[in-house]
């Protein structure tokens, strides 16, 4: 919908070339793998930033998992002695 407004469509081969032969132009062939290298580098760390994040809710679903097992384990034993 914000791509008619806007009036873009989707990019084809051509287009991606040109694109891709402007950033050549402006940022020379030497600047390129270094830009590439920055932007490797940025996309990893927001892959560890989500994976430490999950990590942490999981650890924190186990760990209130664990308390409700706990807490119906001393219920169980009040109800039983």
């Amino acid at each position: 919908m914000l791509n008619m407004i806007l009036g873009f469509g989707t990019f084809g081969m051509n287009e991606l070339l040109i694109i891709a032969l402007i950033v050549l132009l402006l940022f020379g062939g030497k600047k390129i793998p270094e830009l590439m290298k920055g932007l490797g580098k940025g996309v990893k760390s927001f892959k560890e930033g989500i994976n430490d994040v999950q990590n942490e809710v999981n650890k924190a679903v186990n760990d209130d998992d664990l308390t409700e097992l706990n807490r119906k384990r001393e219920e169980q034993k009040k109800n039983q002695g």
